[in-house]
């Protein structure tokens, strides 16, 4: 729906003062200076039969004239617009910390970790509407994939893109937590959030995890911990000369760590051994509380000249049509 027409080249519809000239000039002047033609009685006027052609005679006059009125109101550009406005919505801001080693590789979820964990994700976002969500990455080192935002398609683009490789292997589960604090801590947002999935053992970094998580603290943001990885082993691919083979890895995740750290910051731990675990601790998650953001709205415009210039522009090849045919005059 249109909230408004605006007119971008507005000075233009001062053409329209054309029109009344044209219309005075056509039905008034120009017929008052036809010569008139006698006739002794009225009985010889009575008998003369006005044919179709003769009645319509005036349409292609209508039809240019209606064609000039749309092209002025085609230069004039006609734009929907549709307002700026500061909106008061319930909403929470979220970091999503993902870690992307080579050890999400094993396929204990399917197909594998890594790729579990992005469509998971995906679920969540779709049935978020009004919070601002970003998204950080980490393995030996962290950093920001996407800053937080409210647009869903340039989130759900970055987490499709998500691969093992992009930066150099590890684990660094603090610098995961430290970056999203980084992200969060500049929020206005009464609930500030932190869902960190990691499937290994804090072990490159300049910081610990439980030094991040007091960090964490200090700025009211808390942190849910999601262990990704079946209990023993999981199956790991390698790449030989002679294709894909597998090998069984012992699955080693620092649970204790991950606990106190959602502890410390009143958030919760969880751990997903298969797909649908995962997603059921994502669909928990998504239950978490609600705090009231300011979402700003911006005036948008949407060209809608073509609309009267194709009209204008129709009308008259229907005019300039029925001229040279049918309205043609025969010398």
């Amino acid at each position: 729906m249109w909230n408004d027409i605006y007119f971008a080249n507005k000075y233009f519809l001062l053409l329209l003062l054309i029109i009344p000239i044209l219309v005075y000039w056509h039905f008034v002047y120009k017929k008052k200076s036809i010569n008139v033609i006698q006739y002794p009685t009225l009985q010889t006027i009575q008998n003369i039969k006005v044919s179709i052609r003769e009645k319509l005679q005036d349409l292609p006059f209508i039809l240019r004239t209606l064609s000039i009125l749309f092209v002025i109101f085609a230069l004039a550009r006609p734009q929907s617009t549709f307002k700026s406005e500061v909106v008061k919505t319930e909403g929470i801001d979220i970091i999503l910390a993902i870690d992307i080693s080579s050890s999400m590789l094993a396929e204990d979820l399917k197909p594998n970790r890594i790729e579990s964990a992005k469509k998971v994700l995906q679920q969540f976002i779709s049935q978020r509407k009004n919070d601002r969500i970003g998204l950080v990455v980490f393995s030996g080192v962290s950093f920001t994939q996407c800053p937080l935002t409210i647009d869903y398609s340039i989130l759900l683009n970055a987490i499709q893109n998500l691969k093992n490789g992009i930066i150099e292997d590890g684990t660094a589960i603090g610098l995961g937590i430290a970056n999203s604090v980084n992200r969060l801590k500049e929020s206005k947002a009464k609930s500030k959030v932190i869902i960190l999935l990691t499937d290994g053992v804090n072990n490159r970094g300049e910081i610990d995890p439980l030094t991040a998580a007091e960090i964490s603290l200090e700025y009211g943001i808390k942190i849910y911990t999601i262990a990704t990885g079946t209990y023993g082993t999981a199956p790991y691919p390698f790449e030989t000369p002679f294709g894909r083979q597998y090998q069984m890895v012992p699955v080693e995740i620092d649970e204790k760590t991950l606990q106190q750290v959602s502890k410390r910051t009143g958030g919760k731990y969880y751990r997903a051994t298969d797909n649908s675990s995962l997603r059921k601790i994502y669909s928990e998650i998504d239950k978490l509380e609600k705090s009231k953001i300011d979402i700003r709205s911006y005036r948008r415009h949407k060209e809608l000249f073509y609309i009267p210039l194709a009209i204008g522009l129709i009308l008259l090849f229907i005019e300039v049509a029925l001229s040279q045919t049918w309205f043609r005059r025969i010398p």
